[in-house]
């Protein structure tokens, strides 16, 4: 997961501009929030890395995934282009319960340990 999030936080700096494409538009700075966002999914895959930081990284990633949903679902419901090439409707619609996926994977981070749990 943590090449995963690096790789995508990454992304948001080396081509923004699908990012800001499927910003709603009632959302203010754009731009800001692709940043943030990037760095964000930079910090929380980074995080996972140790023991110390890895709850909180992962709560903070589903936090992210709950906050860039509404981007994705206006990239569904305005066939917003990805990066420039027009997705298949099942695709852009496909992209929202993958977040659900996320979510579940930052989950198994984002749970107490099994000793702590039995105490």
């Amino acid at each position: 997961m943590t090449a995963v999030m690096v790789g995508a936080g990454i992304l948001h700096f080396a081509t923004p501009e699908p990012y800001i494409a499927m910003m709603p538009e009632a959302l203010p700075a754009p731009a800001l929030l692709v940043a943030v966002s990037g760095i964000a999914e930079i910090a929380g895959g980074l995080g996972l890395i140790l023991p110390q930081t890895r709850r909180l990284a992962a709560w903070g990633l589903i936090a992210l995934y709950v906050a860039v949903f509404p981007a994705n679902l206006n990239m569904a419901l305005n066939h917003i282009p990805l990066a420039g090439h027009d997705l298949p409707a099942w695709a852009a619609w496909g992209r929202l319960p993958l977040q659900v996926l996320l979510i579940a994977w930052a989950w198994r981070y984002a749970r107490a340990p099994r000793d702590a749990r039995a105490r």
